[in-house]
């Protein structure tokens, strides 16, 4: 049977308050009596109970963690800085995996309020009237982390994807090349603003934007693969390929020394987000640098912020990027 607050009472020779103050970390407790408690928890196992005492408190010390895949290196590392900064301020989470499903992001934080969590971190990829509608009816903070909100509303946590983007792009301009592009294929803010920091990068050469040269993939692997292959059946093959994630920059290195390319020599490889992908392939990745860790880190310290009241001096968190030169391009 489950040992209670009050069996430990009853055995301990003290009321339940006495228990409670000791469990909880109250000074007002004789060490004698305290020590004399915690052996009794200790020999009959009592475990507090959490639901209980976020009755009592109306806290739960939880956050529900919504993350597209928890499988993808990207959001893994993600998800190691927001378990990293919750345990700091002692905080639980609940991690659910959304597939990027718009009906299933709606119903598990639904069911995330249901499990009566102090507050949610949210990431996504296109954010839809349904979202802010749900976020802004929830009664708990909520932050979005490597997710980008059009409207403005919702305490955000990003890089300048728009300028990374522009930067890749206009690395390889310099060196004299016209680089093709692997955008990812849903129709999401940040997407977008990768596709803005590609065009304006060749708008400022004078260069045009060839649809040839434009490739879709939904950052898989394999999607990478596939573009490796389209590019290639181009009669103007492209020299460089700047890719909108490093697990698609992976499939289309592996993709285009399928087909007997080189990679650098014959065809340079650009990726984004610098996961550990990129030091693990050959050659080794450049790509920009986003800060994973720090994403999660940063979002999960402005939700304890909201959570505890505290002051809020910017809700919208730009971090830094910068771009990080290896093996996959010539251009040094």
């Amino acid at each position: 049977m489950t040992v209670t607050i009050y069996d430990v009472a009853r055995e301990a020779n003290v009321s339940m308050a006495t228990v409670s103050r000791v469990v909880n970390g109250n000074p007002n407790v004789k060490p004698s009596t305290r020590k004399k408690v915690l052996a009794t928890i200790e020999r009959l196992g009592y475990r507090p109970n959490a639901v209980a005492r976020g009755l009592a408190s109306k806290k739960t010390t939880t956050v529900g963690a919504i993350i597209p895949d928890i499988s993808s290196i990207f959001f893994s590392e993600l998800a190691r800085g927001i378990e990293d900064i919750a345990t700091m301020y002692k905080y639980n989470i609940i991690l659910s995996n959304s597939d990027q499903n718009k009906d299933k992001e709606i119903k598990l934080i639904n069911t995330m309020l249901e499990k009566q969590v102090d507050g949610i971190l949210f990431m996504g990829g296109k954010i839809t009237d349904e979202h802010i509608q749900q976020f802004n009816s929830a009664n708990v903070p909520v932050v979005l982390a490597a997710t980008y909100d059009d409207t403005g509303q919702m305490p955000t946590v990003n890089i300048d994807y728009e300028k990374a983007a522009y930067e890749a792009t206009k690395y390889f301009i310099d060196g004299g090349i016209h680089p093709a592009f692997v955008a990812g294929s849903e129709e999401t803010s940040i997407n977008l603003q990768k596709f803005n920091g590609y065009k304006r990068a060749l708008e400022e050469a004078n260069l045009p934007l060839r649809e040839d040269f434009i490739a879709h993939g939904d950052h898989s692997y394999e999607s990478g693969m596939e573009a490796a292959k389209q590019l290639s059946e181009l009669e103007e093959k492209p020299m460089a390929i700047f890719v909108s994630s490093d697990e698609m920059a992976l499939g289309v290195i592996h993709g285009a020394q399928d087909l007997g390319y080189k990679v650098p020599e014959d065809v340079q490889v650009f990726g984004f987000d610098n996961t550990r992908l990129a030091t693990m392939v050959r050659p080794t990745l450049s790509t920009v640098v986003q800060p994973m860790y720090d994403i999660g880190a940063v979002a999960m310290r402005l939700l304890t912020k909201y959570m505890n009241k505290e002051e809020v001096t910017e809700k919208n968190v730009i971090l830094p990027h910068r771009i990080e030169i290896r093996n996959s391009t010539l251009i040094k």
